[in-house]
């Protein structure tokens, strides 16, 4: 079974070339069926393949299969090549799974809407670039999945192109994250010219090996490393495209930041996590970024008024607690959340999908309310994914995998009181705007009556996502509620076991028990803000210092003003200035050139067939001349 592992990646792929060249003149449920049919297909072999992996167990615990080679230089000799373990598993089977869940709400989502094909052909090449990145053996291939992720972002994001903001959104993706591209590339020119490899495995292996603990070629690799992580997965200082990114349809939304781009940063920082283990500054830098960005995002959610730009900020929040994780060493805790967050946040982005319908294509939650008893099951499956967003205590899988977070963050070598207190700061804040959200959308006075009840294949991917959001947080639980660690056994074949502080171990009891509280509390203060006492709310906002906040977090703290002005305006008038310069002379001169013979040749063409026959004539006596005498 282990055989079939390169058909999870290729069938999407075969999918979306189907799709690109005949689907425009296939009907809608023949595009329904290929786009929907090819991931579900993909998922089913992702199952056997881990059944298969679980039950037989290959030499190493890895499996590694090579199709041809790719590229064969001197000694650079990358192949088509894939390598399952159990951290790619865990990767395969989310993206897999939740990424059909998702294609089957888009089959009834996007039936009304033009480029029907063409929308399921960028998803199937998205889920199967996805797949490449996270199946690759060698970071060359991991590059390629890379880059075609950030082609289909563009892509989907931009999928209305008819309206010029949409193009903006997605050519602000495109060139934001192309950024931290530009440094991973850099990253992997340095990887291959000190360690003669890309392959991952040799990699990791040779700069054991090579470098020492804090060499200046492991700093500045996993620097780099971390520089395109940072750009995919939205965290400081390149987290300006994903709230624009909500210009793309729904269930793009939902498959950019729960499955797929914006967690392929979380893979690349734990796949390479030696090099991360072998710059401690870098590390630090990780759990830095993660812990200012979830603050920041947290503040930024709180303003908003677009139902899914505050899921876009939220996304931007949680990927800062896997960053967090993987910073303090933490690899299990941040792909256990990764998981969670997979569920949860697809169910959002699917429901509010669902409400933005329902309200013909309003996004402003001020102008909802009162939709529970209008979309009962909606709002019962966005209530589910908000709990568990909010990581309500025992029931949700939020809670397991946020507060296992915290608790490593504090209780781990690398972690310190300061960043446990920037998580639960944050744990508070996604409490307040989670459920901020769920009241002005849900309760109140209705604002506007629904116009859109959703189908049975909405409903069944809602259904889905929401068992998952619940039951997927059983696989790793504390010590004093069963000390179930399903999840981390499996990964310690691939990621390093969490060191835990001995004089702080026996804290997890107590910290889960304020962070509990720290949810509830939140979520009560959401009640009081939003729905019980909501002019209190008004007056902090037209307060001097509450504007000027609101203004500040709303607008992203700053950042887009901030590029604008230092980087975007200069090289704008810089290219202003250098238009007229003397190299553009030479051009110049050669299209006037061009231009008088053209007039010139263009007078030969006066419509008279006698000037056209000694034309002819003529130049059939100089070409006999020509033979003759030469």
């Amino acid at each position: 079974m282990l055989g079939l592992l390169w058909l999870i990646p290729v069938i999407p792929l075969i999918g979306f070339i189907l799709l690109a060249i005949i689907g425009p003149r296939l009907s809608r449920t023949a595009v329904a069926i290929i786009g929907v049919g090819s991931v579900g297909i993909s998922a089913i072999l992702a199952i056997l393949v881990a059944i298969s992996f679980i039950s037989s167990p290959p030499a190493g615990n890895a499996f590694t299969q090579t199709l041809w080679t790719w590229i064969n230089v001197t000694n650079f000799n990358p192949g088509i090549s894939f390598y399952l373990d159990s951290l790619s598993m865990i990767m395969v089977l989310v993206v897999t799974f939740v990424g059909f869940v998702i294609h089957l709400y888009s089959a009834e989502h996007m039936l009304h809407q033009e480029g029907y094909s063409r929308f399921f052909a960028y998803m199937n090449l998205f889920v199967g670039s996805m797949l490449i990145l996270v199946l690759a053996n060698n970071l060359l291939l991991l590059y390629l999945g890379w880059e075609g992720v950030g082609l289909c972002s563009y892509l989907l994001i931009g999928f209305w192109y008819t309206n010029p903001a949409n193009g903006r959104a997605a050519r602000k993706a495109f060139i934001v994250t192309r950024v931290g591209d530009a440094a991973m590339a850099i990253g992997l020119f340095l990887l291959f010219n000190n360690l003669a490899t890309l392959n991952i495995q040799d990699v990791m292996q040779r700069a054991a090996q090579t470098w020492q603990i804090g060499s200046p070629l492991a700093v500045t690799a996993a620097a780099l490393l971390l520089g395109g992580a940072v750009g995919k997965s939205a965290q400081l200082p390149l987290q300006t495209w994903l709230p624009d990114a909500m210009a793309g349809p729904s269930p793009v939304s939902a498959l950019i930041h729960a499955a797929t781009m914006v967690t392929a940063g979380v893979y690349l920082i734990a796949r390479t996590h030696v090099l991360f283990s072998l710059a401690p500054s870098v590390q630090l830098a990780v759990a830095i970024v993660g812990a200012a960005t979830l603050l920041l995002a947290g503040f930024s959610a709180l303003t908003q008024w677009d139902i899914k730009r505050v899921l876009a900020y939220s996304t931007i929040s949680q990927i800062g607690y896997m960053f967090l994780a993987l910073g303090v060493g933490a690899w299990s805790a941040a792909i256990f959340h990764f998981m969670t967050h997979a569920f949860f946040k697809a169910l959002l982005f699917l429901a509010a999908g669902v409400v933005i319908d329902a309200m013909n294509d309003e996004h402003n939650m001020f102008k909802m309310g009162g939709l529970r008893t209008q979309l009962p099951l909606t709002f019962w499956t966005f209530l589910i994914g908000s709990s568990a967003l909010s990581a309500l205590p025992l029931i949700t899988s939020g809670f397991y995998s946020k507060d296992l977070i915290l608790f490593d963050a504090y209780a781990s070598p690398s972690g310190s009181t300061w960043l446990w207190l920037a998580g639960l700061v944050g744990a508070f804040l996604t409490s307040i705007y989670t459920f901020r959200m769920v009241f002005l959308t849900f309760f109140g006075k209705p604002k506007t009556k629904a116009v859109y009840q959703p189908g049975s294949r909405i409903n069944l991917a809602l259904i889905v996502l929401a068992a998952f959001a619940l039951l997927i947080g059983f696989l790793e639980t504390p010590s004093f509620l069963g000390n179930i660690n399903v999840l981390g056994n499996f990964l310690s074949a691939s990621l390093p076991a969490t060191s835990i502080l001995p004089q702080r171990a026996g804290s997890e009891g107590i910290l889960e028990l304020v962070s509990a509280v720290i949810s509830l509390v939140g979520i009560y203060l959401a009640y009081l803000l939003f729905l019980r006492v909501p002019k209190t709310t008004e007056a902090m906002v037209q307060s001097p210092v509450g504007a000027v906040l609101h203004r500040y977090w709303f607008s992203g703290w700053g950042f887009d003003w901030l590029y604008d002005t230092v980087l975007v305006r200069p090289f704008v008038w810089m290219a202003n200035s250098n238009k007229n310069d003397f190299i553009d002379l030479l051009y110049k001169g050669i299209i006037r050139l061009n231009e008088a013979l053209h007039r010139v040749l263009s007078n030969t063409e006066n419509g008279l067939v006698r000037w056209y026959a000694t034309g002819i004539a003529i130049g059939a006596v100089i070409i006999i001349a020509i033979v003759v005498f030469l």
